[in-house]
């Protein structure tokens, strides 16, 4: 029996079982079907892949963070029984069939919710399902699924064969989850997609994963490559969106705005047509909304500020199209917040901070909620700190101190407390350095000389473990900017 058909059977045999921790255990026992070791491997597999948790992260379902958390109850539950040894094998067994059967129904709902999610599993499913085909290729895969990520792939790497090109695709798929979930390095997975599509130069999706992993490294030349190939083998019109969505991407970060405006348009306009036959295709309709925005990004930094606002307007009615349309799904409803704080740094430079506010304030509203709903999400937390510091900067411009230092030292705290969280992302130190600079600078303006003085020199003291931890031109440019901050109010 496949796995996806396993998982039909397996949600028709526990449909009655409720979600009851920590007395799920007995419960489950009692509702299981016996599941091969190959199922529970594949299935453990697929449960935590790295697009399982960004479906999760789409849809913010308070159900769906119920399950998972059952699932992380029941996992410990058979660790704690392992550890007592023999005794509990039987009990054991029971408990990995229905730790399987419940990972099966899981992924199952989400797959409901989610048609990208659907398609980009059901691919990742298949090729774990071929690599648990033999024993040797199964041992690997519970290494995988055991923490063991780069040994299982070097596992897998010894028992193909040269110029395999189906092996070499099944384990580049999973070294990929791996790498999203830090466990191996870029290059490792840029050297396993450069030899698939020089094996099989003809597969659209290698070539923009490709194209991908390159810019993240920083190799935009080779990245603008493997964008052109992706473009070439293209086989329908939504794939040369995404090809033109890439090679936009390049030129912004290249700094060619023009080469950059040119992609996205002719992606743009590939994408209106789609959207316009498709109406009810949520994913066509945020097609052309990820288009306007970038269009809007390029413009803006092109300086044609009305140009900006027109594409980020166009983009925000989409946005909340579709967040109206599904008002569980996060990415939906945080579309809104991007688009608004967009619209809101343009009004900024436009000089009409009364319109900015407003619409900072709304997006801060969005992200307070999705923060709220998903109080583990570092990124929506983030949201609301950035929301906050842009409300700050109107109200400063608008003469309102008291009311910026109190949106800063709310954003402060949220920063502190993620900062805290995550030592080792420099992102979220420097973060807490931006809002300990903008607290100081309002209290100067209010000639708290004293308590801005103390800001800066807490700033100094991050700025100082910042480059100590994460060497970084910029934030030796930090540095200096502090300084001369503090000299001019000693």
């Amino acid at each position: 029996m496949s796995t996806k058909r396993f998982i039909l059977a397996a949600i028709i045999v526990c449909s009655s079982v409720a979600y009851e921790a920590p007395a799920i255990a007995q419960t489950l026992i009692e509702a299981t079907i016996p599941v091969s070791e190959a199922q529970r491997q594949v299935l453990a597999a697929v449960a935590a892949a790295e697009a399982t948790r960004e479906a999760m992260d789409r849809q913010n379902d308070r159900a769906l963070r119920r399950k998972l958390f059952e699932l992380e109850d029941l996992r410990a539950e058979i660790f704690e029984l392992e550890a007592e040894g023999s005794s509990a094998s039987a009990e054991i067994e029971d408990l990995r069939n229905a730790l399987a059967v419940q990972q099966a129904q899981f992924v199952e709902d989400l797959e409901t919710r989610d048609r990208v999610y659907a398609e980009e599993i059901a691919t990742y499913r298949q090729a774990v399902e071929d690599i648990a085909a033999t024993p040797e290729g199964l041992a690997a895969l519970e290494r995988f699924n055991a923490g063991e990520e780069a040994e299982a792939l070097a596992i897998l790497d010894s028992l193909r064969a040269v110029r395999d090109l189906a092996a070499a695709r099944r384990i580049s798929q999973l070294a990929l989850d791996a790498w999203r979930r830090s466990k191996v390095s870029t290059l490792s997975v840029i050297e396993r997609y450069e030899e698939i599509t020089v094996l099989d130069p003809d597969v659209f999706g290698d070539w923009i994963e490709l194209t991908r992993l390159r810019v993240i490294a920083g190799d935009l030349e080779a990245g603008l490559l493997s964008a052109r190939a992706a473009q070439s083998v293209a086989t329908n019109d939504r794939e040369q969106s995404v090809a033109f969505e890439d090679i936009g991407n390049i030129g912004f970060r290249q700094g060619d705005l023009d080469a950059a405006l040119s992609a996205y348009t002719r992606g743009l306009e590939i994408r209106e047509p789609l959207a316009l036959a498709d109406p009810s295709n949520a994913q066509a309709q945020r097609d052309v909304y990820v288009s306007l925005i970038k269009v809007g990004d390029v413009r803006r930094a092109q300086g044609d500020l009305d140009a900006a606002l027109s594409a980020y307007t166009r983009g925000l009615e989409i946005a909340e199209r579709l967040a109206l349309a599904d008002p569980s799904n996060a990415e939906a409803q945080r579309d809104v917040y991007v688009s608004l704080t967009k619209v809101g740094d343009v009004r900024v430079a436009q000089g009409d901070l009364d319109a900015a506010l407003s619409a900072y304030t709304h997006g801060l509203e969005i992200a307070e909620r999705l923060a709220l709903a998903d109080p583990s999400n570092a990124e929506t937390q983030r949201d609301v700190s950035v929301s906050l510091n842009k409300v700050g900067d109107v109200r400063r411009a608008q003469g309102d101190l008291d009311a910026a230092l109190s949106a800063y030292t709310h954003g402060l705290e949220i920063r502190e407390r993620l900062a805290l969280a995550d030592p080792s992302n420099a992102q979220a130190q420097r973060d807490v350095i931006v809002s300990l600079f903008k607290i100081s600078s309002a209290s100067s303006a209010q000639d708290n000389l004293a308590e801005a003085r103390a800001y800066l020199q807490r700033a100094l003291v991050r700025n100082a473990d910042l480059i100590a931890k994460f060497p970084n031109p910029q934030w030796q440019n930090d540095r200096i900017i502090i300084q001369n901050a503090l000299e001019a109010i000693q």
